[in-house]
């Protein structure tokens, strides 16, 4: 495991140590599964794990005017904020190769990706703000481990969370580029909670999208979905176990009880 030098926060490595009761669960858990437990009666839970745009921050601007950027600079038209928006989730590099449309080559998805990459470290903090109760549920759920999961490059990630102040809440940030696989892989997932000392079936992956229904599920961890954020979530095919309109509804979970 690497770590970085920034305090109190911690960057898996491409090739966790992972218990090997967690890969026999992991084994035996339906990959994709769309089931859901959908029932009254939850489990106690003793750490959470987050989504970050979307979930955490409203990144949608800076990531939108950063995508239609590198579009100018190859030529291409903009598109519609609400198109990218659709994009993303999947990491930068699926972000940039549905911008860009199936038609395009490979050099040209990695000079897209260069030139996102470039602007988006420039600009990623222009208008990206924590969601309205974020802060509060942080804060009240400040007593349990708390780690983000995201798709986005660790230390973009870090560095994001850290300006806006919320780098503190976390033991460890980590993104697309920290292990093996990415979300909905639950390989993530399960070295973070490995590191946490807390079994998967005791916490609960919080996201906007399905790629964290995905990952809760195949990770064998509650899933916690927003209804804000702007992650693409069939809720049909991949359902979570319970919905909040503000993360302040997580402490609930940790005493028991639905709010």
């Amino acid at each position: 495991m690497k770590r970085s030098t920034l305090p109190a926060v911690k960057i898996f490595g491409k090739r966790p140590t992972i218990d090997p009761a967690c890969k026999i669960n992991w084994t035996y858990l339906p990959y994709y599964n769309g089931g859901s437990l959908m029932t009254r009666t939850l489990p106690v839970l003793g750490a959470f794990l987050f989504d970050l745009d979307g979930t955490l921050i409203d990144s949608k601007l800076d990531l939108v005017t950063s995508v239609n950027a590198m579009l100018r600079q190859m030529g291409r038209a903009e598109l519609a904020t609400e198109v990218v928006a659709s994009f993303i989730g999947h990491g930068a590099p699926q972000l940039i190769a549905s911008a860009l449309g199936p038609e395009a080559t490979a050099d040209q998805r990695r000079t897209g990706l260069t030139l996102f990459m470039t602007h988006y470290q420039q600009h990623k903090l222009d208008a990206t703000r924590p969601y309205p109760g974020v802060i509060e549920a942080l804060d009240s759920l400040s007593g349990f481990p708390m780690s983000v999961l995201s798709n986005k490059p660790a230390a973009m990630s870090i560095e994001i969370l850290q300006g806006l102040g919320l780098a503190k809440y976390f033991r460890s940030i980590c993104g697309g580029d920290s292990f093996e696989k990415k979300k909905p892989d639950p390989t993530g997932a399960l070295a973070i909670l490995q590191e946490l000392g807390v079994p998967p079936a005791q916490a609960a992956m919080v996201g906007d999208s399905e790629v964290d229904a995905q990952t809760a599920r195949n990770a064998g961890m509650l899933a916690v979905a927003v209804n804000y954020g702007f992650g693409v979530h069939d809720r049909t095919a991949h359902p979570a176990d319970l919905y909040l309109d503000s993360l302040t509804g997580l402490l609930a979970l940790t005493r028991n009880h639905l709010p």
